[in-house]
């Protein structure tokens, strides 16, 4: 209570502001402590609203198990690493843990200028659990990321599929995308079987895959790739391409086809031009398609090895006369007509056998069906269904109708085997893997005629394989050549051809078969010419020269491993065997 007197002032007005400023100092307290409770109410409320939030198991539509899923190594026949998986950092963000996506925009562009500001915008945006920023990124720009530290930017290692030999077995391989999913090649037909089901399962995610061993020897493959990109340069060609089969076992020990891609660049497959054209090619095979009309009616006994036949004038059909190219201009025996490519012999030779057997003759060689193989770049042969007069003719030399390389080198391996059609593989086979699935297309005996067919036309005088058999002396190589004049405005063009060359090796004991092709090529030199033993048959012998010690071939310069290749009743009536 307060104390009036003379000697004290009056303290009444003191103990009111001191009041009145203890009230203020409670208020302002009691603001603070709810500003607090309301402050913690709002970051645990935010903190328990995260912490309900259920973690998103996919990746933009898809299980995370199936993008980061690796893929089994694959190996060529000797076990050398022809594709494997790589492990590489991919960026990606959580929109809805972003607090400034201004400021996480602006600093991403510092590392990664060349992501668009306004996608980059869009994307961090929103309420999204999961969205790539970019994938497949080097460790030094994964640093330089995480130096940014922006909360909801983060990484995860993803799985890239590295191919060694870059573009060498491009056409073998194929590629995969950025899932690492195969699209194209081996690639795509190892998902269509089990490596896509795996990754499916999650199995494919951490573990150790067994690896696939390819048929393909990569030693061949480098060769053959290597030649045929010495093919485009040395006759200016388009393109160039080549497939080599082991007979017996129908396994592809090479392929290739120029232009090709890099496998690692996916994208550049895309460029014009660079198809496969061993499989999804087809081509007139031209005179290389004698072979298959000899085949035909020395299987049938149309005709005997020793006959002959008039060629001395030219066939008319209607307007028209088929004359040869080179004629000899008189009676030719078989052999003469298959070393000449005498057209006019090869006619009368399928005549003998009947049009409708000769189209019948093309279907057991399965010229009309697509090959079973494992590439899923394919087409399907064009080949009439029934032929006139004028096309069983043309045909039986190879024009009018279009096959596929691999069409062709897989009935060469039948013509060198003894008879047996084996579809072409690109997986390891053995022997006694091969055998029940032989189909018999030839007798015995009609393997032997072709087999002296080719080899007479690699080593005697006037044959269209000696090019080639200068180039691989030693190893007995035989074949065909095939010179096809290509369709332009309408017209055949003779300045612009595709050029082959179908063989099989060593003819005294064959193992391998094999057709190279060369586009539109040039004369090498003045000397030298266009047709395919200038080129294709050159080619030919190269790759057998370097190759056939890889395989276990030792060259063998003995005349008599060639004369006895030569039919007994050949020899009666020309005891120089031609």
């Amino acid at each position: 209570m307060a104390v009036i007197g003379d000697d004290f002032t009056p303290t009444i007005a003191l103990d009111g502001a001191r009041k009145q400023r203890g009230n203020l100092t409670q208020a302002r307290i009691r603001w603070m402590m709810l500003a607090l409770v309301i402050g913690f109410g709002l970051v645990g409320g935010r903190l328990v609203q995260l912490g309900m939030v259920e973690s998103d198991q996919t990746i933009e539509g898809q299980a995370r198990d199936v993008i980061t899923a690796t893929r089994p190594p694959i190996l060529d026949r000797n076990g050398l690493e022809m594709a494997v998986d790589i492990r590489v950092p991919s960026l990606f963000a959580e929109p809805r843990r972003i607090v400034d996506v201004e400021e996480a925009v602006s600093k991403l562009r510092t590392v990664l200028p060349n992501l668009d500001e306004a996608w980059l915008r869009n994307r961090l945006t929103g309420d999204r659990g999961f969205v790539w920023v970019q994938r497949e990124l080097t460790p030094a720009i994964q640093d330089a990321v995480m130096r940014l530290g922006i909360p909801g930017i983060d990484f995860i290692t993803e799985s890239k599929r590295f191919y060694p030999g870059m573009n060498e077995a491009a056409h073998i391989l194929g590629s995969t995308n950025v899932d690492n999913q195969g699209i194209s090649g081996i690639e795509r037909h190892m998902d269509s079987e089990s490596v896509a089901l795996l990754q499916e399962l999650g199995l494919a995610r951490g573990n150790a895959l067994t690896p696939v061993e390819l048929s393909v020897d990569m030693r061949v493959q480098h060769v053959m790739h290597e030649q045929l990109v010495d093919a485009m340069t040395r006759y200016q060609a388009i393109a160039a391409a080549g497939v080599m089969l082991d007979i017996h076992t129908g396994e592809v020990i090479a392929l290739a086809s120029l232009p090709d891609f890099n496998p690692n660049e996916p994208a550049t497959a895309l460029v014009k031009d660079t198809f496969n054209r061993i499989t999804s090619g087809i081509f007139e095979p031209g005179s290389i398609f004698k072979t298959v009309t000899m085949a035909g009616a020395l299987d049938a006994g149309a005709v005997r090895i020793t006959d002959q036949f008039d060629a001395r004038y030219g066939i008319r059909f209607g307007r028209y006369t088929i004359d040869d190219f080179h004629g000899k201009h008189r009676i030719l025996a078989l052999p003469e007509v298959y070393k000449y490519s005498s057209n006019i012999g090869t006619i009368r030779v399928m005549q003998a056998m009947g049009k409708d057997s000769y189209r019948a003759f093309l279907s057991r060689m399965k010229f009309d069906e697509r090959v079973q193989f494992e590439l899923p770049e394919m087409r399907v042969p064009s080949v009439p269904k029934d032929f006139s007069e004028v096309g069983a003719a043309t045909a039986s030399f190879g024009h009018g109708l279009s096959v596929s390389p691999l069409h062709m080198v897989t009935a060469y391996a039948a013509f060198a085997n003894g008879g047996n059609y084996i579809a072409p593989t690109l997986y390891k086979r053995s022997a006694a893997e091969a055998e029940p699935l032989y189909e018999r297309v030839l007798q015995p005996r009609t393997s032997e005629y072709l087999r002296y067919l080719m080899r007479l036309n690699a080593i005697s005088t006037g044959g269209s394989g000696s090019q080639m058999n200068k180039a691989a002396l030693g190893y007995r190589v035989g074949g065909k050549t095939g010179t096809a004049e290509k369709v332009v405005d309408g017209r055949y063009s003779s300045s612009k051809v595709t050029n082959f060359f179908a063989s099989a090796f060593p003819l005294d004991n064959p193992r391998y078969a094999m057709v190279i092709m060369v586009d539109e090529p040039k004369a090498e030199n003045p000397q030298s010419g266009t047709t395919a033993g200038w080129n294709a048959g050159t080619i030919t012998g190269r790759i057998v020269q370097r190759v056939a010690p890889m395989l276990g071939i030792a060259p063998d310069f003995s005349e008599m491993l060639d004369q006895q290749i030569v039919p007994a009743e050949v020899r009666q009536l020309y005891p120089e065997g031609f």
